[in-house]
């Protein structure tokens, strides 16, 4: 382990600690997660040669992926199925309500967490039904669909991808590279979901969250 690794370890063994302890004592795993997410320091971090970035711009707390961290450090001690359903579906162990969820994480976090729900999530399921309405449109007229990615951004933020991405990196000072990793891109969906509100008028922002929430709920995902 590097020197670097062993601070991370350091910084946050308290977050994990509680965790273990938690699950051994016999409080649920999910229950204990989220305890342990509340008391995790740190927005981003490095730890055995992967790069964690929880808190995208400041301020969009990437739960799940925080989940992924924790759930590694106890492994041993989690039903494989309940996790797997947790980190890959979006589907927790247990139904909590909205206040059980804020008050285990923290009012901090939570908050984070809707800005990355709305800023993210949402937001990829925006792109999901738009594409849906092209493909379907196109279907019907016969189109060729090899350039519906350009003409869903076209008509979700006015522009094609590669100009939006390369304004994206232009404004966060990022390399123009021909590939994206999943950590930029999650940064760049939330910058398109800034860039949105900023550009369209607020009847077509609420008409677009209402499509996505729609597409999140038909995937029983909310």
């Amino acid at each position: 382990m590097t020197t670097q690794s062993l601070k991370v370890v350091r910084s946050n063994i308290g977050a994990i600690r509680h965790l273990e302890q938690a699950i051994i004592s016999g409080k649920h795993w999910y229950i204990a997660l989220l305890e342990a997410i509340r008391l995790w320091p740190d927005g981003e971090e490095t730890y055995n040669g992967r790069h964690y970035r929880y808190l995208i711009d400041g301020e969009a707390f990437d739960w799940l992926l925080l989940a992924e961290r924790l759930c590694e450090a106890v492994d041993d001690l989690l039903p494989e199925e309940e996790k797997f359903s947790l980190l890959f579906q979006g589907r927790p162990p247990l139904r909590l309500t909205k206040e059980k969820f804020k008050r285990l994480i923290g009012v901090t976090k939570y908050r984070q967490y809707l800005s990355y729900f709305y800023g993210v999530t949402v937001e990829e399921a925006l792109f999901l039904a738009v594409e849906g309405e092209v493909r379907k449109e196109w279907r019907i007229s016969g189109y060729n669909e090899h350039n519906l990615v350009n003409e869903v951004y076209q008509r979700i933020y006015g522009a094609t991808e590669p100009i939006l991405l390369k304004r994206f990196r232009r404004e966060k000072g990022y390399p123009q590279l021909r590939s994206i990793s999943l950590t930029e891109l999650k940064e760049f969906t939330y910058w398109l979901f800034k860039y949105r509100l900023k550009h369209c008028d607020k009847a077509r922002v609420a008409s677009d969250t209402k499509k996505a929430l729609e597409q999140l709920a038909l995937a029983k995902l909310i």
